[in-house]
């Protein structure tokens, strides 16, 4: 992955009303990164997106899209951004290649590259047989793929996704999902969702917005060891006792779970990449023929790892 920074968001602030909606929001989106943005239903992740594209001018704060400022430079920036809102902006009575090249013109695209640009985000998106069908009559998966769609037409740099697949039938989310990953691999993204399986699916890094400002910033892998000790599973068919497994150096905690399964923690090897324990017992098992089938490392259920970090902001 490229370190080149494609979005940079510095202490935004916003008040509606006298509520602030976002406090000292800051983050940074790298180019072919994935980021998703969490956070419970009200905790300001529409509004934050919707500062990011440019659709709503905060109090206070600095946005640069690929180097340019978002409010001095507002159109250099914005014609960087691909934006797709929780509901889609479609024109329901409008064939989906007519609404395209719309989306293009407002892009401001040369005419001479819009047609190209049509076959290449169909492609993309999964709508080359949709072209002369009436948005109106599509399903909300493919109404969906066309508000990604006109996000992509004018190729920006970034692309922002607002709860992309709220709605959609449990193929449909997949099928997005897929798409999303994709993205990711030519673009920068960042999306909202309350999802926590989107994250673990596509997501490289995750940032937690609760109340208004940010709590957590890590990658999904990280999170997912939040507050978790090492450990892993292991299937020995041969099984030894468990006080051979707990006499292994930096062994804390062995938990049978069936006659062949056993549930192992220990503390962090020193620069080793916690693969001291899981390297022992593999030696052991090959040693004494107790034929180790499987060893899964152990991760934290992302729910819990949520809900603890908002309960205890």
């Amino acid at each position: 992955m490229s370190e080149y920074i494609t979005l940079s968001a510095h202490n935004l602030h916003h008040h509606r009303g006298q509520r602030e909606i976002i406090r000292n929001v800051s983050l940074e989106l790298k180019r072919g990164e994935v980021l998703g943005l969490l956070g419970h239903n009200g905790a300001g992740k529409s509004t934050t997106l919707q500062a990011l594209a440019g659709v709503l001018q905060i109090d206070s704060g600095r946005i640069e899209i690929c180097g340019f400022d978002l409010k001095q430079h507002a159109q250099e920036a914005k014609s960087r951004i691909g934006f797709l809102p929780e509901t889609p902006p479609l024109y329901q009575d409008m064939r989906v290649d007519d609404y395209l090249t719309f989306c293009a013109r407002l892009h401001r695209m040369q005419p001479a590259d819009i047609a190209a640009a049509l076959i290449q985000t169909k492609q993309r998106c999964g709508l080359q047989d949709c072209g002369t069908h009436i948005i109106g009559t599509l399903s909300k998966g493919y109404q969906q793929r066309v508000g990604i769609a006109q996000a992509l037409i004018h190729q920006p740099q970034v692309i922002i996704l607002d709860e992309p697949t709220v709605g959609l039938d449990p193929t449909q989310i997949k099928e997005i999902r897929m798409l999303i990953r994709e993205l990711g691999d030519a673009h920068s993204v960042i999306l909202s969702t309350h999802l926590l399986s989107e994250v673990e699916n596509i997501c490289d890094r995750v940032e937690i917005l609760h109340h208004g400002r940010l709590i957590y910033s890590d990658s999904s892998a990280g999170m997912q060891q939040h507050g978790q000790q090492p450990g892993f599973i292991v299937s020995l068919l041969t099984p030894p006792t468990i006080s051979v497994l707990r006499a292994i150096n930096m062994v804390t905690q062995v938990e049978q779970l069936s006659p062949t399964q056993f549930k192992i923690l220990h503390t962090h090897a020193i620069n080793s990449g916690d693969i001291a324990v899981p390297a022992a017992l593999l030696t052991l098992a090959a040693q004494h023929g107790w034929q180790a089938q499987q060893l899964v490392p152990l991760k934290a259920k992302l729910e819990d790892v949520f809900n603890q970090l908002t309960q205890d902001s």
